[in-house]
């Protein structure tokens, strides 16, 4: 093994693989634990944190990558062309995990293909956080975090959805189901009518 993996990160990385594949096969669906469902909408079960797991993972691994590769020598431009590169990888392997076998599925369009997934979404988030973390310092870091969630907060809270009004905090009428079902319409898939 390679002096600079984290074994503890690997071990964690594999536990929420075998995680993501325990919830999404879980047996029988008429019979499933309820821990190994999604939350409707309020709470959360063991189910929903391992998205956030593997966006700490993503967090954790960026920061000791991007000292390692500084250590030896690249740039930041370099390190940036990087990070685009492999958010658009991620982001493309996501789009064919969605669509595959895209030639074999008689129902398949284009008109109503999903574009949001894990991987989608995974770099995505990958992107913006490789952006701040090279970009700033500590200090800037948390100013960003505060920034992110507090105006998070306040757009939903305060911003108004046409024929919804603003504070709406139930699936369908809050801002982020507005924005998306705006932006994305069918491309949402089954999400456009509950906002999950």
């Amino acid at each position: 093994m390679s002096a600079h993996r984290l074994r503890s990160l690997d071990a964690f990385r594999g536990a929420t693989i075998a995680a993501m594949v325990l919830v999404n096969d879980p047996g029988s669906l008429d019979h499933i634990y309820p821990q190994l469902k999604h939350a409707v909408w309020h709470g959360w079960t063991f189910t929903d944190w391992i998205f956030p797991f593997f966006l700490f993972i993503v967090g954790v691994a960026m920061t000791f990558s991007f000292a390692r590769r500084m250590e030896e020598g690249a740039g930041r431009r370099v390190l940036v062309l990087h990070v685009v590169r492999r958010s658009a990888i991620i982001f493309a392997l996501g789009l064919l995990v969605n669509g595959f076998p895209f030639w074999l599925d008689p129902n398949f369009s284009l008109t109503t293909f999903r574009i949001p997934g894990v991987l989608q979404r995974i770099a995505i988030c990958y992107l913006i956080a490789s952006f701040i973390f090279l970009t700033t310092s500590a200090r800037g870091q948390a100013l960003w975090i505060v920034l992110l969630l507090g105006g998070y907060w306040l757009m939903v809270k305060w911003i108004p959805v046409p024929g919804y009004g603003a504070g709406v905090l139930e699936p369908k009428g809050n801002l982020l189901w507005y924005v998306d079902s705006t932006i994305l319409g069918t491309h949402l898939g089954l999400c456009a009518d509950t906002g999950l």
